[in-house]
């Protein structure tokens, strides 16, 4: 291989890259933690080292020229390289003191970790855990988390994965709610229960009928991304929230409805990058999870 051929730096590039992936320079420079003037030195180093030109300025917005998209696609692969380089040589770390970041749904991380990060913090106090409480599915691959519950089976090949369990979800009201809107002791009371929603899609429509459990949109009476806030709402009487059964069988302050309506199936798993999976202190959390959470909170 001829090195001297190579005429510009890794940091160079990487300022290009994700200059061209967040659209900006100001973007660019808060996901890599530099100041706006550093990033644009770098991505002009570059230019000038290649001797192209990378962008033009379309009014307030930066687009990539032809040059710049023909060189982004050998970018982009040198990212995923790097990527794989650094997941590899933290994939041999044996150190148990660090951080480990673990993602999962507001609900899980709220009800069902606790117990297992008072177990981490005592058995391994070096470790430090970063918890990630988010409804959407984080990037492993682009290590926005080490580690995820999901209750979705990966289909990344590079993602290690581990069926914990299959547990349901259920249709809840506090007591108030029910006497004032109820009964709701059949499915055909449904009709007239006050849902919570994720957003103003008809997501959740078409997911209930997919489990042969008919709602009309009209019934949701409140959006909020939120399962947290859907859940406190609920509790204070507010509308019939969808919970976990773990969650929702162990508060006592509602009632699950609806007992001739179909479980709502809820399968657990546990996620991390194949090359993580050998790191001994991401190894200690994964475990740690995988039995935690493998037991029912509610049999």
């Amino acid at each position: 291989m001829d090195w001297h051929a190579v005429t510009f730096d890794w940091n160079q590039a990487r300022a290009f890259l994700v200059t061209a992936e967040e659209g900006s320079f100001s973007a660019a420079a808060r996901a890599l933690g530099l100041t706006q003037p550093t990033l644009g030195r770098q991505v002009a180093a570059l230019e000038e080292a290649l001797g192209v030109t990378l962008f033009e300025r379309v009014g307030q917005r930066l687009e990539l020229t032809v040059t710049g998209v023909e060189l982004m696609e050998h970018v982009r692969a040198m990212g995923a390289a790097a990527m794989r380089v650094s997941l590899s040589a933290a994939g041999q770390s044996e150190s148990v003191e660090g951080t480990v970041t673990v993602t999962a749904s507001e609900v899980i991380t709220a009800f069902l970790l606790p117990a297992v990060v008072a177990q981490l913090r005592e058995t391994h106090p070096g470790i430090t855990l970063e918890l990630v409480a988010a409804n959407e599915v984080r990037d492993l691959q682009r290590r926005e988390a080490d580690i995820a519950v999901r209750n979705v089976q990966p289909t990344q090949p590079d993602l290690f994965a581990r069926k914990l369990r299959d547990t349901t979800a259920h249709f809840y009201a506090a007591p108030t709610y029910i006497e004032r809107a109820g009964p709701f002791e059949r499915s055909a009371d449904l009709a007239r229960a006050g849902l919570f929603a994720f957003d103003r899609s008809t997501t959740m429509v078409e997911g209930f009928k997919a489990l042969g459990i008919a709602v009309d949109a009209a019934q949701f009476i409140l959006t909020t991304p939120s399962h947290f806030v859907q859940w406190e709402l609920c509790k204070r009487g507010l509308g019939v929230c969808v919970m976990m059964d773990d969650v929702g069988m162990a508060e006592p302050g509602v009632r699950r409805l609806f007992p001739d309506l179909p479980s709502i199936p809820v399968p657990m798993w546990l996620v991390c990058h194949r090359e993580l999976h050998t790191s001994r202190r991401i190894r200690v959390v994964f475990d740690a999870l995988a039995e935690h959470l493998s037991t029912p909170v509610v049999v």
